[in-house]
């Protein structure tokens, strides 16, 4: 019997017996956020300084919600990092199905809060939450979406954020579908954390 559930309700344990999908902890599997990072210049680490800035200063004036989140942080760092330019496309709120392969079983909907890509290849699903919330509360969201991926033979990443924290995801395709998690970088920290998160979405965009 085909059940119909949000994507914002799902719970990983459920993805992981209707789709298989399978965590890998192995730090091979996930290099991208580690490995041949580029260095960002000046007018871009300025540009993240007043952007952290500007995020901590709202804090201060709550209530801060989701579409807050994007125009004050998550719209100016893709800016930044070159996503509006071509070859690149940003979508804002799509909608999405995703249902097991037989046609019977889960489906699940939603709507991505972003999602970038080159023609059709997903480069990034991002998704947004409210100051506030946990990221663990939209790590299984985020993977749903990814798991509806038009291009299941190539992997597609994930960005999950609440604003003030980013975490990163990779899901690659196949019999079995498995992803991983990259660390948690925050804003409250002393460094500026987005240095880091600019650094892996340019990489990101390299590989494609």
């Amino acid at each position: 019997m085909t059940q119909t559930v949000q994507a914002s309700t799902i719970q990983i344990d459920e993805l992981e017996s209707s789709f298989c999908l399978q965590e890998i902890v192995d730090h091979q599997f996930f290099r991208e956020w580690q490995d041949n990072l580029p260095e960002i210049g000046a007018w871009e680490k300025e540009s993240l300084d007043r952007l952290k800035a500007g995020y901590l200063n709202l804090l201060k004036k709550p209530p801060f919600a989701e579409n807050a989140i994007r125009m004050a942080v998550l719209h100016p760092l893709l800016f930044i990092a070159g996503f509006y330019l071509s070859p690149f496309t940003v979508k804002p709120e799509k909608s999405i199905t995703i249902a097991l392969n037989d046609g019977d079983g889960l489906i699940i909907e939603g709507r991505i809060d972003v999602l970038v890509f080159k023609e059709q290849f997903w480069l990034m699903v991002i998704e947004t939450k409210r100051a506030g919330i946990s990221l663990e509360a939209g790590i299984a969201q985020l993977l749903a979406y990814m798991l509806g991926t038009p291009n299941p033979e190539k992997p597609v990443f994930g960005l999950l954020t609440n604003g003030g924290h980013f975490v990163f995801a990779k899901l690659v395709h196949g019999e079995t579908p498995q992803y991983a998690l990259s660390d948690e970088f925050v804003l409250r920290r002393r460094e500026n954390e987005l240095y880091r998160v600019l650094s892996i979405l340019k990489h990101l965009a390299q590989l494609i």
